[in-house]
């Protein structure tokens, strides 16, 4: 299915032509990890007009940043440990993502926050969430991109949440924050770097630094995971953004200094639309930390738990105690009394937390307060912590401190750089019921795949336009289109069907059986734009029903060891390469 050609459009083919193009001419900068803050290093490299390249050893935004809580936000709750300027940094960039960077993937969220003592208890939190708003407003100029808070009494709340508990609350305030696909804002950063000249590559591994004879830092031998080659790229400047892999990474360089970071998990859980009654999300203080109810088009996600992980850090995974934790506390204020039975997926993410100080304190460090920026080795730059709002931010600090004096004359411009699907996004808005008429798509549909490609819509209906019998919802996910299975691979960069099952199509949490029913009709779809012949199909079929079942089996063990174990019991499609450390 040949489509005209964009610099943007991930594939097969791009994927290699980048690793080529790395390997023959020094980058300015290497950028390792491809979640959300490594894309938006890349991206804020490339619009400097730097030569860069980044590289992913798993797929797009397969750690972390694909199993978030899917929440664009200021951090209400750091409010109360008076960390203004943080809150005001994250709302500033909730209101540039809502208004100009992404309003396609990104949308306005309205939660309710319960009440449970009548004057106290609401004055406080009117002065918190006031504060919150008053900061968002100043953060955006005075532009409102939410609405501002409102206070509900008892009735009011429940009209608009009838699902709560009589006796869970005495009023309400209804506040905003934003709710994203946090794996898709991944992707659409890397398109969008890829634009603008970044050479991208998935499934590509580091296994080892370059150094010279002073042991700076020159680059990095990098394995394709598809094919066993190795390639040798050229690099003034390196940048690790691998979250909870941080210090594997710095232990290539040889270097002395570095983060100290440890993993934590948070899982989420799923549950079908109408098992709970409510048009807005709820904001839940537990003895721990939040918990986040929050309603999406098809379903709602809760969540989260925030416990020490310490095992095989590329598969976390929910525990049956994890479930029951978040399923107990969502059951304190719901009436519906959700149970295991109407959970139709969970997912399991980790957070890298930062420890305090760094491991040689000699070198130079920028530290905010969620993220921090140093050089654990010459010509290594590592930076870690911080949440998904503040990427663009983590990624400018980055890049200024990898290019140290030399960023004055290349400052950042991403603040006002549209990702990919937001430029003329508001025409594409106004369009959209034409386009609905055209392809015979009804109100629901139309409204899905804009909020999933913005104006890039345009390069879904070229594919329908030379494709008809496309623009078909798939027999096994109604939801979604067959365009958008094979756009998958045309332009988003899925070389195998657990890419697209868990990163574009995201059944594996959004379906009771993680997708597995809809391998057969994917399959057929994206194999001979792959080149795959038989052998290779039930490969990729085997493979993503063992994970799936290897899921399941970890959901019923009790502690994380005897989990991942379960998790563990599955086999690779593409196991990772030993690395090696200097």
């Amino acid at each position: 299915m040949e489509q005209p050609v964009s610099s943007s459009r991930l594939t097969a083919e791009t994927r290699t032509a980048s690793l080529d193009a790395m390997a023959a001419d020094e980058l300015d900068i290497l950028v390792i990890g491809g979640g959300v803050t490594g894309a938006g290093i890349a991206l804020d490299a490339a619009t400097r007009g730097l030569k860069v390249g980044i590289v992913e050893a798993q797929d797009w935004s397969a750690g972390t940043s694909s199993r978030s809580s899917k929440l664009v936000h200021g951090g209400l709750r750091y409010l109360y440990n008076l960390d203004f300027k943080l809150v005001a940094e994250a709302l500033k960039e909730r209101g540039l993502l809502l208004s100009s960077l992404a309003p396609h993937l990104v949308h306005a969220q309205p939660f309710l926050w319960p009440l449970k003592t009548p004057v106290i208890e609401r004055a406080y939190s009117a002065v918190g969430v006031g504060m919150y708003d008053a900061l968002a407003l100043l953060g955006s100029g005075g532009h409102k991109t939410v609405p501002m808070q409102r206070h509900l009494s008892k009735k009011g709340a429940l009209e608009q949440f009838p699902d709560v508990k009589d006796g869970a609350l005495i009023g309400a305030i209804k506040f905003y924050d934003a709710r994203v696909d946090d794996a898709r804002l991944v992707l659409t950063l890397v398109r969008t770097a890829a634009k603008y000249g970044a050479h991208a590559a998935s499934r590509a591994q580091v296994t080892a630094m370059t150094t010279d004879g002073s042991g700076r830092v020159t680059g990095a031998v990098i394995k394709d995971l598809e094919t066993g080659k190795d390639y040798t790229v050229k690099a003034r400047e390196t940048i690790a953004a691998t979250g909870v892999w941080t210090q594997e990474t710095q232990d290539m360089s040889g270097g002395t200094g570095g983060l100290k970071v440890l993993a934590s998990k948070g899982i989420h859980i799923v549950v079908p639309k109408d098992r709970i009654k409510g048009d807005t999300g709820l904001f839940l203080r537990t003895e721990k930390s939040v918990l986040f109810i929050i309603p999406w088009p098809d379903y709602w996600v809760i969540g989260t738990t925030d416990t020490p992980w310490h095992e095989d850090i590329q598969h976390p995974v929910a525990t049956k105690r994890d479930i029951e934790y978040v399923l107990d506390h969502a059951n304190d204020v719901l009436a519906s009394n959700l149970t295991e039975d109407d959970i139709i997926g969970t997912f399991a993410g980790l957070r890298p937390l930062l420890q305090p100080g760094t491991m040689d304190e000699s070198k130079s460090t920028k530290v905010s307060r969620e993220h921090t920026v140093t050089r654990p080795a010459d010509g290594l730059t590592a930076i870690a912590g911080g949440k998904l709002t503040t990427y663009r931010v983590m990624a400018e600090d980055a890049v200024d401190f990898a290019l140290g004096d030399k960023a004055k004359a290349r400052p950042s411009i991403t603040e006002h750089t549209p990702l990919i699907g937001a430029e003329g996004f508001d025409a594409y808005e106004r369009l959209a019921p034409r386009l609905a008429e055209e392809y015979g798509w009804d109100k629901a549909r139309a409204q899905h795949l804009l909020h999933r490609y913005g104006s890039a819509l345009d390069e879904l209906t070229a594919l329908i336009d030379e494709h008809p019998e496309l623009n078909v919802p798939t027999d096994s996910a109604p939801r979604y289109l067959k365009a958008e299975v094979v756009y998958a691979v045309t332009h988003e960069g899925a070389l195998h069907l657990e890419d697209i099952l868990r990163h574009r199509v995201r059944l594996n949490f959004e379906t009771r059986d993680r997708g597995v029913s809809s391998l057969d009709e994917f399959a057929d779809l994206v194999a001979p734009l792959l080149g795959w012949d038989e052998d290779q199909i039930e490969l990729e079929k085997s493979n993503y029903r063992q994970a799936m079942a290897a899921e399941d089996a970890a959901e019923l063990a009790t502690t994380d060891a005897e989990a991942s174990v379960a998790r563990n019991d599955a086999s690779e499609l593409r196991p990772l390469a030993p690395i090696s450390k200097k």
